[in-house]
């Protein structure tokens, strides 16, 4: 099973009381308490067959995203503007392949690669299921098909909590018979707003090679 890595907070060392509780009810249902004593359901809304509507607008990479960043694992790339954002590969013991920086914001990025595919409907379940685990209260908060350099990507904005942080997932997934490829932005949520363009830029210089 693909397992969506969300690391939004794990160059933090603080740590922080944990925002929300799971419970299960008499009837075995999970639900989600929060401090202020509200509930919901865990799987409310996002399992849902609800229909993901497609952006009518074509997507391409910016023409300030001069520098392209290879995939080693498929034939997958990622065109940057180098002034704009930095980047590293990632450690052995995580599953993201690249790290991204953005130069003076805090707006990071990860890229998680993988050599199979998955329906794009599944990986937008396996995102919540998994991203809750580390934010129980995880919500998709916008969902559209996008033709970016001419793939076919769904674009996820989900937020939740973090130990105690408001964090705003942005990012970009998108599978074919070669592999599967999670591109994904985040920051806090007063800040993604703003941050969103630049997410964007970043986003759309997925190509596949």
């Amino acid at each position: 099973m693909t397992r969506i890595t969300l690391l939004a907070i794990c160059f933090l060392t603080i740590s922080f009381s944990q925002a929300q509780k799971k419970a299960v009810t008499e009837i075995g249902e999970e639900v989600i308490l929060f401090n202020d004593g509200t509930w919901e359901y865990q799987n409310q809304e996002d399992f849902m067959a609800t229909e993901i509507p497609t952006n009518p607008y074509k997507f391409q990479k910016d023409e300030e995203s001069s520098f392209l960043l290879k995939s080693n694992r498929l034939n997958i790339g990622f065109w940057l503007d180098p002034k704009r954002w930095s980047f590293k590969k990632s450690g052995d013991d995580l599953d993201s392949e690249y790290d991204f920086e953005m130069k003076g914001e805090d707006l990071y990025g990860l890229v998680i690669t993988e050599k199979f595919e998955v329906p794009l409907q599944t990986l937008k379940i396996l995102a919540v299921e998994n991203g809750r685990e580390v934010a129980p209260d995880l919500k998709v908060v916008k969902e559209e098909y996008r033709d970016v350099n001419g793939l076919k990507v769904l674009l996820l904005q989900m937020n939740g909590t973090m130990q105690g942080i408001k964090i705003s997932y942005y990012g970009y997934y998108f599978s074919s018979i070669n592999g599967t490829v999670q591109f994904i932005t985040f920051s806090s949520q007063n800040l993604m707003e703003n941050l969103k363009l630049e997410s964007e830029k970043l986003l759309n210089g997925l190509v596949e090679l």
